[in-house]
């Protein structure tokens, strides 16, 4: 007879289990993304829905709260296993209080909307798209409502699902700050009469070339192609199924270089991260990113604080010319001030630093409405018109730009929104920070020299995975809370540089 394992070896051993069907699902998904053809949604569903009913009824067993309560004598309160203990009873929390027919419900019809998006989207008809929204926000509210309990607050239970500890009440005021900081600079700009020419990033650019540049300038920041891949998607995105296979999405056009290069370097830095988690803490409670905000902080260091600094194209840009020759007669002055426009637009994903995150506050705006009751999915589409003529002055031609544009909707992604714009805040913070320990950064960017800060970051960030909370995480690593302050310093910094405005 098999001897009992010790309640360590029981509870990791039962956690691995769980993270894998946690892995399955998300590599099934990953293909539906990329490789699976368009016929094949319906089956894929089903195969989704299985899996996260049996990765629910795993969570939901006595065996694996009996393991975890097992091993909470064996541990040190400031130790490794006090951390696993924390972020497996986090999880047990949310997932005890969802029924596993909810979850199943929701897996299903994630994988169906998903599919609804995308062709309501391809046609530009909202109506492909509406019932499966609804069904989403149901199932969303009644998942919400029941982590929440009693009296609480559903769309702080969404929130807390990929930013722990994140609550509606703190972030308003902070996003309204940032919103009236950022709209005092737009309508700055569009005074100043100031015009970027940004004809040195449009014109005729195939996309296999840009494929190849923006591919090489991923691994000289030092993603490794070796433990990843890249493949073309309709909305970029990440995926972490191991510090060894990360997969990263892409998507280009011939007209501007910027949404291949950038969204490039963007994911690179999500999968930086995700190969930097420590490898000993795989499958474990603690093995992964530990929170949004913060996975974000790293796509967006990498793509604007590094990918955007005059230094980095001092290195980079003669290379860039050699891929494209039309550039060969550009100066990184003509070149480099296209890199930090203040242009209002309307999507989200190829939008400049200066108006990203008035596109993430109109999302997390509307996420509310909807969630509080107070806005129906039916009109959500001439809602999202009306708040992007207040923040933007715009509206979009077709629901494809506008209402349809992002995919995070379609995978029930509610509360997903705000980490961007914490990413944000994140990044500049630790690059303030990483400048104050190591000195200015541009000298190596200039040589093309990467590792001072990727190794800092893994140092700071990457190695510690969940162990610690998100906001202990950045505390830790730059001796402060986090606050706004670096990261309006910057847009500052870029605004006068660009534009010679100051406020």
């Amino acid at each position: 007879m098999a001897a009992t394992p010790a309640p360590l070896e029981r509870f990791l051993g039962l956690w691995a289990e769980v993270s894998d069907l946690g892995t399955a699902a998300q590599a099934l998904s990953w293909d539906q993304e990329t490789q699976m053809p368009p016929k094949g949604h319906g089956a894929r569903a089903e195969v989704l829905s299985s899996l996260a009913g049996l990765r629910h009824a795993k969570l939901s067993s006595a065996e694996l709260h009996d393991a975890v309560e097992a091993c909470a004598e064996l541990a040190d309160p400031d130790g490794v296993l006090a951390a696993q203990l924390r972020e497996a009873r986090r999880v047990l929390a949310r997932v005890q209080r969802v029924p596993e027919e909810l979850a199943r419900a929701k897996a299903k019809a994630v994988s169906v909307g998903h599919e609804a998006w995308k062709a309501a989207r391809q046609e530009r008809d909202f109506s492909l798209f509406a019932h499966q929204l609804g069904h989403l926000v149901q199932l969303s509210r009644e998942e919400a409502q029941a982590i929440a309990g009693p009296g609480g607050k559903p769309y702080d239970a969404l929130l807390d699902l990929y930013e722990p500890g994140s609550r509606e009440e703190t972030l308003v005021p902070l996003f309204q700050e940032l919103q009236s900081s950022l709209s005092a600079w737009v309508q700055a700009v569009r005074e100043s009469g100031v015009r970027i020419d940004e004809g040195p990033l449009q014109g005729s650019f195939p996309v296999a070339t840009q494929l190849e540049f923006a591919r090489s300038m991923a691994t000289r920041i030092g993603f490794d192609f070796e433990a990843g891949r890249l493949d073309r998607a309709a909305h970029p995105f990440c995926s972490g199924f191991a510090p060894t296979d990360v997969r990263l999405t892409w998507r280009a056009t011939e007209e501007d270089l910027r949404p291949c290069l950038f969204g490039i370097l963007h994911e690179a830095g999500h999968g930086l991260y995700e190969q930097g988690l420590p490898p000993e803490w795989a499958r474990s409670p603690i093995g992964g990113a530990v929170s949004l905000g913060v996975h974000e902080s790293q796509s967006r260091l990498w793509e604007n604080l590094v990918g955007r600094s005059r230094a980095f194209w001092e290195w980079a840009l003669p290379g860039l010319q050699q891929h494209f020759p039309s550039l060969r007669g550009t100066s990184l002055e003509e070149f480099w001030p296209p890199l930090h426009t203040v242009k209002p637009s309307l999507i989200r994903v190829e939008a400049d630093q200066g108006t990203y995150d008035l596109h993430v506050i109109v999302r997390f705006d509307l996420e509310r409405a909807l969630f509080a009751g107070d806005l129906d999915v039916q009109d959500l589409p001439e809602a999202w018109d009306q708040a992007y003529e207040r923040a933007l002055g715009l509206r979009a031609d077709h629901v494809g730009d506008g209402v349809l544009q992002d995919i995070h909707w379609s995978m029930a992604g509610f509360g997903y929104f705000p980490t961007y714009t914490l990413g944000n805040l994140i990044a500049a913070q630790l690059f303030a920070q990483v400048e104050r320990d190591l000195g200015e950064l541009a000298p190596s960017f200039r040589r093309g020299d990467f590792a001072p800060l990727l190794e800092w970051l893994r140092d700071r960030i990457h190695r510690h995975g969940s162990r610690f909370p998100a906001s202990e995480l950045v505390e830790r690593a730059t001796g402060r809370p986090l606050g706004p302050e670096d990261y309006l310093a910057l847009r500052a910094r870029d605004v006068e540089e660009v534009y010679g405005v100051t406020l």
